[in-house]
């Protein structure tokens, strides 16, 4: 008998042993357990990865032609990783956090560390390449005509739109007849067979160039005027708009005393690595410059040089009325109209939120000039229709005031949506048991409806102010950040610091992105700080109320 129980087929087992879950092998069970990989999803999989892998190979040339080669070495592995991953079976979670995580890294915290990176050096116009690089623009810059400078017919041309395209030098040389295309980076000679040559010499169509005409090349004669072209024996620049001549270099570097002399003058500029320029001994300084890390001077700018620091602390001053402004009115409106229509006795509740959410469909930035124009003096619809004559835009505090009400206007359609929303997922029990324990509409709405909003809506009011506190559109569309002082025309009186710290970078003054890095740092660490502090507060106010 229990030989015939412990035989095969029996149900009983020896003690201590797994029970087997089936006669099929390890690795047919464990098959099991994922899907089948259809035809369309081994497609998929292989146009993916092949996209990878191109896109891997695009980046790699570049890598290796400016030798990163600790880029290269994260570009091989990453596409590694992920032929890997996505290659074998393993790993399921993996394949969903992946590609979001890579997304993260590159438009999250590489722009982050880019612009954190920029902020520790003197970026900018002038000072944007290497110190070769400035050393040859300085040089191709003091380039003068000379008696027995070599004269080129020039033919100016374009790669690609006339209007826009880079400007191209078609120069024939007069001793050996040989076509030549020239930009900043020098001469390349052309084929014979690729152009065309008038019989005075001068290009008149060339493969791969558009050749401007008359009317074309005037529009750009500054550009034109502009351009010099390297060569063995100085640099080409122009002498008109048919003619070019081959100059010779009035200032040169000296690699012995590392500085720039000028032949005609004698004057001497010495290379200051501190801040990546060439300095004569007078204090003039050259205006091509390179790239050098200049560590928290930018930091130190910002805090403690009166023309910055001065527009910098007011600036934050009002960015924060502005941002506080527009987040509390906007909420306040709109939470007024929700509650007005979320009550039973309203009728056609439906057509008026249709007609109230039409500013919220509308383009901002075309109703933002559209606003701009309503606030005009003379013809604006806001002082005709009420008779006024104020100079909205012209006096600081009647700009400040027309902001906030096309903020209001802008912004109060979606505050009204996200409290209608969390209006309609408060019970009607609550309320009504209030009420019916004696409290008043205001007393229920006080202590019930309220603090449940907040609980809700908190969130989305953060993240409204965070939009706010760097509302570019709504400044720069309507105001354009003034009006400015006459003392300062960097700083106007309704500018945030996003819009300061945008014609800092892009002025009229020249580019200084570094110190534009610096500011935006500030900007991000005060909105994180707000942040975390605001969501901190919410967190604990979710635990009462939960």
């Amino acid at each position: 008998m229990s030989a015939s129980l412990s035989g095969p087929g029996s149900a009983t087992q020896a003690p201590g042993r797994e029970p087997a879950r089936s006669g099929l092998p390890r690795k047919s069970r464990d098959a099991r357990h994922h899907a089948p990989i259809t035809l369309t999803g081994l497609l998929v999989k292989v146009v993916l990865l092949g996209l990878v892998a191109g896109i891997a190979i695009w980046a790699a040339f570049p890598l290796i032609e400016a030798e990163k080669w600790v880029g290269l070495a994260i570009l091989s592995t990453t596409t590694a990783g992920l032929f890997y991953l996505y290659l074998t079976r393993r790993h399921i979670p993996a394949k969903y956090l992946v590609p979001g995580t890579i997304f993260l890294i590159a438009f999250q915290i590489f722009p982050v560390l880019y612009t954190a990176s920029t902020a520790f050096t003197n970026f900018g116009d002038g000072h944007r390449g290497e110190k070769s690089d400035a050393i040859v623009a300085i040089q191709s810059s003091s380039v003068k005509q000379v008696p027995g400078s070599t004269q080129y017919l020039l033919s100016v041309a374009t790669k690609g739109d006339p209007a826009t395209g880079p400007l191209v030098f078609l120069v024939t040389d007069p001793k050996s007849g040989i076509v030549s295309a020239g930009d900043a980076g020098g001469l390349t000679p052309l084929d014979a067979a690729e152009v065309t040559v008038a019989p005075g010499g001068k290009v008149t169509a060339a493969e791969g160039y558009q050749v401007l005409n008359f009317g074309q090349a005037s529009a750009r004669s500054k550009e034109i005027t502009d351009l010099v072209v390297p060569t063995s024996g100085g640099a080409l620049r122009s002498s008109g708009l048919s003619r070019a001549y081959e100059g010779r270099a009035i200032r040169a570097y000296d690699s012995g005393c590392d500085c720039v002399k000028d032949s005609e003058t004698g004057k001497t500029w010495t290379a200051d690595e501190e801040i990546g320029a060439f300095v004569a001994a007078d204090g003039e300084q050259l205006a091509q410059g390179w790239k050098v890390n200049v560590g928290l001077k930018n930091f130190d700018r910002v805090l403690t040089d009166p023309a910055i620091s001065g527009p910098f602390f007011g600036t934050l001053v009002w960015n924060f009325a502005f941002a506080l402004g527009s987040t509390g009115f906007t909420f306040l409106l709109g939470l007024a109209i929700a509650l007005a229509l979320h009550s039973p006795r309203m009728r056609g509740t439906n057509l008026y939120r249709i007609l109230l959410i039409l500013p919220y469909a509308m383009p901002s930035f075309a109703m933002l000039l559209v606003w701009r124009d309503m606030f005009n003096t003379d013809f604006g619809l806001i002082n005709n229709l009420f008779g006024l004559g104020v100079d909205w835009f012209g006096q600081d505090w009647s700009a400040r005031i027309a902001v906030i009400l096309v903020q209001l206007w802008l912004g109060y359609p979606y505050m009204f949506l996200v409290a209608t929303g969390a209006l309609q997922a408060i019970p009607r029990e609550l309320t009504e048991a209030t009420s019916v324990d004696g409290a008043s509409p205001w007393q229920s709405f006080r202590a019930v409806t309220l603090p449940l909003l907040l609980v809700a809506l908190s969130p989305l009011l953060i993240s409204s102010f965070a939009y706010n506190f760097n509302n570019f559109n709504a400044i720069y569309l309507t105001t354009e950040g003034g009006p400015f002082p006459a003392d300062n025309p960097t700083s106007g009186a309704t500018d945030l610091l996003i819009t300061y710290t945008y014609r800092l970078a892009f002025g009229a003054q020249g580019a200084q992105f570094g110190l534009a890095a610096a500011v935006s740092i500030f900007i991000f660490t005060i909105v994180a700080v707000v942040s975390a502090v605001s969501f901190s507060r919410t967190r604990k106010q979710e635990e009462v109320y939960s």
